[in-house]
């Protein structure tokens, strides 16, 4: 493979076939499955998000980057309504899927919550075996069947990428295990319940290279079945993970285009600055 590096008017230097990859995987266009129309979000007085409006496409990975404090977590926590557990919170806007709100009133929280799955900063397995992390969710919806169970944990295991080094370790508990694969139990918990939509918050802020690199790979081949947001500090693995990204800044959204644009030719001279390293 071409490893040659390449140099976009910012000066940033991004590998070119990773960069690639992500942009080429896109194909015929894809329909936004997630749409976020001026978006505001306050702590009591305190406004933390500024008239925010993206789409996110379906089977497609969305990066959002910036400094620590720019509200990038904030804005994935208000797409599956966890924000509602934060006392004070008020959302204004619109935040559709599948073009239709999902802070109407009277919408079922629960059933928004389920087309949701959740991966944190930190891996955070139960203290259980890998078998009853993996079929948790399941567990919880009233499913039985150990049938069905087993065949629940085989394949998200699989699609987590960790059938093959804990098949003969499913009765140990997952603390027992690396970070890496912690991580990846915990991925494996959030798609077992077959959600629409995978919300990933720093998931390799923790992870040492190696493992970074698997949980990134995995990303790229879990977009052929979920639509993906991932929020990251690290801008290499938006370049390398992503299809389109979101920079954000003091709340507000600066830019917001292909992965590929935003670090080769962005638009802003804020998001140049911040590639660049000049600031963040």
């Amino acid at each position: 493979m071409d490893t040659t590096m390449t140099e976009g008017r910012t000066g940033i230097e991004t590998q070119a076939p990773i960069v690639a990859r992500a942009a080429a995987s896109s194909g015929e266009p894809k329909p936004d499955i997630i749409e976020c129309d001026g978006v505001s979000l306050f702590y009591g007085q305190k406004q933390a998000l500024f008239d925010i409006s993206l789409r996110c496409k379906q089977n497609a990975v969305t990066a959002f980057i910036g400094p620590s404090g720019c509200g990038k977590s904030t804005l994935l926590r208000c797409l599956n309504r966890m924000n509602d557990l934060i006392d004070g919170v008020r959302i204004d806007g619109t935040i559709l899927i599948h073009g239709k709100s999902i802070y109407e009133r009277g919408v079922d929280v629960t059933q928004i919550r389920k087309r949701f799955g959740m991966v944190f900063q930190k891996s955070n397995p139960f203290p259980k075996s890998v078998y009853e992390n993996v079929v948790y969710g399941l567990r919880i919806q009233g499913i039985k069947s150990k049938s069905v169970l087993d065949e629940a944990c085989e394949k998200s295991l699989r699609n987590a990428a960790l059938w093959d080094e804990v098949k003969d370790r499913l009765q140990d508990s997952a603390l027992g295990l690396s970070g890496g694969q912690m991580q990846r139990i915990c991925i494996a918990r959030a798609i077992a319940v077959e959600p629409e939509i995978l919300l990933m918050d720093e998931p390799c802020s923790a992870l040492d290279p190696i493992a970074t690199s698997k949980v990134e790979e995995l990303i790229f081949e879990l977009k052929e079945r979920f639509t993906i947001v991932v929020v990251t500090h690290n801008m290499q693995q938006a370049a390398r993970v992503s299809d389109e990204t979101a920079f954000f800044m003091l709340g507000k959204l600066i830019e917001f285009d292909k992965t590929e644009m935003i670090f080769t030719k962005p638009r802003q001279k804020t998001t140049e600055d911040y590639i660049t390293g000049r600031f963040g």
